[in-house]
């Protein structure tokens, strides 16, 4: 399909975003999650929803003493993530959002569970309110997944130099990285997997072509299209 040069790619999708949808993107610390959420929301016109970073008052607690402040972190998050959900079903708009409430509970939480971050109890608590918050959610529209070695993440978290990042220790990123495997091989929505390592789709235009083709056939079933 041959798209003209004065028609805008956000004009394209217009008649496509009547319909609202939620779209997810999932990876690991510094695997490009933002980034691929800022491309996208300018390529689709969909609406951005960013993970609650920079105004998160437990972060940096956290990554000086995990064991003390695990609980506390995860239940922020779980909130804020709930919140965007309730807020998301709702909307109008088509949403594309940074992190979703699963990594929360299925990956974050149970590997500070297993490292002896979190301690039975919380871990239990944590996981009695994520089910029950559950029964009130429904898997995103599009799931997409950015898969990713630790080398690469370790190459982007230095990067961007977030000066609470800087104690973050390999064998934490290594179980997140482990329990994400795990939970993508048994997720049951629509999925992508893209490969973090190769698809450099923030500095490669062809890899991020590739990458909205994939997407425009799962959620539009649209062929590739020529932009020439």
């Amino acid at each position: 399909m041959h798209i003209s040069s004065d028609y805008s790619l956000t004009d394209f999708y217009k008649p496509f975003n009547h319909i609202p949808m939620h779209i997810a993107i999932a990876g690991n610390i510094g695997s490009g999650k933002t980034t691929l959420t800022k491309m996208l929301a300018k390529r689709y016109g969909w609406t951005p929803r960013f993970e609650p970073v920079d105004n998160n008052p437990y972060l940096s607690d956290f990554y000086a003493d995990m064991e003390r402040w695990s609980f506390n972190l995860q239940i922020y998050f779980l909130n804020k993530r709930f919140k965007e959900v309730v807020e998301i079903s709702k909307s109008t708009d088509t949403i594309i959002q940074d992190r979703t409430i699963f990594e929360d509970a299925r990956i974050f939480a149970p590997n500070l569970h297993a490292q002896g971050m979190m301690s039975d109890r919380d871990f239990a608590n944590y996981t009695d309110l994520f089910d029950l918050m559950m029964s009130l959610v429904k898997l995103p529209d599009l799931m997409i997944y950015i898969r990713s070695t630790i080398p690469n993440l370790v190459e982007q978290i230095q990067k961007r130099a977030r000066e609470y990042e800087k104690s973050i220790r390999i064998d934490y990123l290594q179980g997140l990285n482990d329990r994400y495997e795990e939970w993508i091989k048994t997720y049951k929505g629509n999925l992508i997997i893209i490969d973090g390592d190769t698809m450099k789709f923030e500095n490669d235009i062809h890899a991020f072509q590739r990458l909205t083709d994939m997407i425009d056939a799962k959620l539009y079933g649209l062929f590739p299209m020529d932009e020439g």
